[in-house]
């Protein structure tokens, strides 16, 4: 693993001696880069996660899976989308919803593999599981559909949220948004991103004599709208805080982290210009590099990246990080000569930071 250099890591200390905050999420593949691509976004507080693509997750645990809020499906190819069966069978006694993205027609899909199974022992007894599907066409949802273990996983049609166009979720602390490229098939890609950081500072809170209370929260959300510093944040019901004070004293900021995922995609202008807009600027870039560069014939043909084209594309998107995988088995022998092909194409011509710092480095 190659660090960015002149850059301070998710946990460092900064010039002054102040230790940084950590990164929100963790992310990880799920699988080494020759079997079914995946990626695990595991928050660091709060049991929670994310994954996106749904292939073999027999790597994870189920108590990593029964963590998970959301997944991103890139589209219905087996290597894709066989691992739903695991999380459903992990997560059908639980009472926390499982939420799910897909291409046009995903919540059709998601219906047929339920209607696969034998549902008789399911009724108005069972644990109260709910799965939602949405069908997300690049700007927004197409339809949603509701799955309920009470009522057998029976298909219900309901109004899927309004989000800003090409987003798919848009939390408090982070969003994720996505764009349709052409792999023959509409196949999604996606960007995560950890919105403004706002942590708190407890020796802040004490030259106050505040103590913890949910007014944190609002005050961490004053923050992030952007609201201005005369606003009064209600401690409790005799006791209000200009939101200046707070963030003079008690609420410290940082840039938040963005992670793109990027797999199963032709190499032409639209997805390219796609790619880079989604992944613009992104702390860490997952990104398929299927072929090597001799094979790119094959490549166009099947509509997947060389691990050149990988790495001209996490350039162009100014990422931080690339990280190429979902490789195909063809060249298990040549894992060096792939991530090689990468990295030379990711560091021609680095980007640079305004202070002209190298910002690209090859995980």
């Amino acid at each position: 693993m190659l660090g960015r250099r002149g850059a301070a890591g998710p946990s460092s200390t900064n010039a002054y001696g102040i230790r940084s905050m950590t990164w929100l999420v963790q992310p990880c593949l799920v699988n080494e880069p020759f079997s079914d691509p995946g990626l695990f976004i595991d928050f660091r507080f709060g049991r929670r996660a994310l994954l996106f693509d749904l292939g073999d997750l027999t790597p994870l645990s189920p108590r990593q899976l029964l963590r998970v809020s959301h997944a991103f499906l890139s589209h219905a190819h087996m290597d894709h989308f066989s691992g739903f069966d695991r999380l459903l069978r992990v997560c059908l006694h639980r009472t926390v919803p499982l939420h799910l993205f897909g291409p046009a027609g995903f919540g059709d899909r998601v219906d047929y593999k339920l209607k696969a199974y034998t549902l008789n022992l399911l009724d108005e007894h069972a644990c109260n599981f709910v799965i939602t599907a949405c069908d997300f066409n690049g700007e927004g949802f197409d339809r949603m559909c509701e799955f309920r273990a009470r009522e057998g996983f029976r298909q219900h049609e309901v109004s899927p949220p309004r989000l800003p166009p090409g987003m798919l979720l848009d939390e408090d602390e982070f969003r994720v948004a996505g764009v349709v490229l052409d792999h023959g098939i509409p196949c999604l890609a996606f960007a995560f991103e950890e919105k403004l950081r706002v942590n708190v500072w407890s020796e802040g809170l004490k030259s106050l004599r505040l103590s913890v209370g949910p007014w944190l929260n609002e005050a961490k959300r004053a923050v992030r709208r952007g609201e201005p510093d005369n606003s009064e944040i209600v401690i409790r019901q005799d006791l209000s805080v200009p939101l200046g004070m707070l963030k003079q004293h008690v609420l410290r900021t940082a840039r938040g982290q963005k992670i793109a995922y990027v797999v199963d995609a032709a190499y032409h202008d639209r997805n390219i210009d796609r790619i880079v807009a989604l992944a613009g600027g992104a702390d860490q870039l997952f990104i398929e590099a299927a072929f090597v560069d001799g094979d790119a014939e094959i490549a166009a043909q099947r509509k997947h990246l060389t691990a050149r084209q990988a790495g001209d594309i996490a350039k162009r998107a100014g990422a931080s990080r690339l990280v190429p995988f979902h490789f195909s088995a063809r060249y298990r022998d040549q894992e060096d000569r792939l991530r090689s092909e990468a990295e030379r194409a990711f560091r021609d011509k680095p980007a640079s930071n305004l202070d002209g710092t190298d910002r690209s480095s090859l995980l």
